[in-house]
């Protein structure tokens, strides 16, 4: 049986991805991370099966690419504190991430070990970039997760890691656009490793390990919002704003438990988000979101716009439905979506300036029955 099947058949049904109430987790420091010595950076090389590059740095960087960089550095020290969460509920037997073999235990906590050090090294070559053009440096922050048992933990994992692979080719444009062609082999390095890591966890889902011929692509400012969720309010060492992207309230998707368990197929979807903040409120507030859009990013295709339906509002908080056109776009596993003023979008980044709430996660996928995933 694969990894911890016969465990997570045993637990009860699964629930949604809220978070549950546990003390908050911060990157693992035992090891030195974030700013090992150089010891222990050996040390977490020796795990990670690689080092970092020794190849000299680009001559410069663009000041339009320091976001970048800030955005990867906070990205990777979630994923690494997301990974060392699910490595100590592993450990320490939390109901719902107990193993069906102490073989398999010790194999998966392995890999899972293996990953969160080059998580580590991420985050240390995006610190070095930084640092190297004396770049404000993003420090950890507090996460929580919704750690409830282990499928629930690898899902969450699929999905960050599809988000991840879809910024990253956002990334690589925008440094090839600011001139920085010296940084895109390291990020392009990147994209292949969060790649194999998204077809382990597919896998484990009993999914197809590739998803897509071209993986979905998605923005920065997406991406920095996603982390919003899992950050504890008040617990980073820096403010958000210093980053110099856009951050927009979440669009909940609805349907299809939180949109994680969408059906491959043409259907209508429901959406809803909090508009408190939007600075167009007024021009909107209780009206049939006849000047709004749903705008959906789905592998390399131009961004796929669709009006809302059945519009409602509670407060500033606006329910809406809209079709989800899978057969004519293909539209198999991750989709982004975002809800925007309609306009003209031709690229993703032009879907940004226009948008309310963002983003909306949808993971549509045909499942390998005869395998027995997690």
């Amino acid at each position: 049986m694969h990894f911890l099947a016969a465990a997570v058949a045993a637990t009860a049904s699964l629930g949604g991805l809220g978070f549950v109430a546990a003390a908050p987790f911060s990157v693992p420091s035992a090891n030195g991370f974030p700013n090992p010595n150089p010891d222990q950076l050996k040390a977490i090389q020796s795990r990670a099966d690689g080092t970092l590059s020794n190849a000299p740095p680009p001559a410069k960087i663009s000041d339009k690419s320091i976001p970048i960089f800030q955005l990867v550095k906070i990205n990777e020290d979630f994923e690494s504190a997301y990974f060392y969460s699910v490595i100590q509920n592993i450990t320490n037997k939390v109901p719902g991430f107990e193993v069906a073999s102490k073989v398999k235990e010790d194999e998966l906590l392995d890999i899972l070990s293996t990953i969160l050090a080059q998580e580590e090294l991420h985050s240390i070559n995006a610190a070095n970039t930084l640092k190297k053009f004396n770049a404000f440096v993003p420090g950890p922050c507090k996460y929580q997760f919704p750690t409830t048992n282990l499928r629930d933990a690898i899902r969450l994992a699929d999905t960050f890691t599809d988000l991840v692979l879809g910024t990253l080719q956002d990334a690589s444009q925008g440094l090839a656009i600011n001139g920085d062609n010296g940084a895109v082999r390291g990020v392009a390095s990147t994209i292949g490793q969060e790649g194999q890591q998204s077809g382990f966890y597919r896998s484990l889902l009993s999914k197809k390990p590739s998803e897509k011929p071209f993986l979905t692509t998605s923005v920065g400012p997406f991406a920095l919002s996603a982390l919003q969720q899992f950050i504890v309010p008040g617990s980073c060492p820096f403010q958000m704003s210093q980053i110099g992207l856009p951050i927009f309230p979440v669009l909940n998707v609805l349907s299809g438990d939180g949109g994680r368990t969408v059906e491959p197929k043409d259907q209508t979807l429901s959406f809803s988000a909090d508009l408190s903040g939007s600075s167009v409120l007024s021009k909107i507030i209780n009206g049939n979101g006849a000047d709004l859009t749903v705008v959906y990013f789905s592998g390399q295709l131009v961004p796929i716009k669709t009006p809302l339906t059945n519009v409602r509002w509670s407060g500033n908080v606006i329910t809406f439905d809209a079709n989800f056109p899978f057969t004519e776009n293909v539209m198999s596993g991750l989709t982004v979506a975002s809800l925007a003023i309609d306009g003209l979008f031709v690229v993703p980044g032009d879907v940004v300036g226009q948008t309310l709430a963002a983003p909306g996660l949808i993971q549509a996928d045909d499942f390998v029955k005869s395998w027995d995933g997690l």
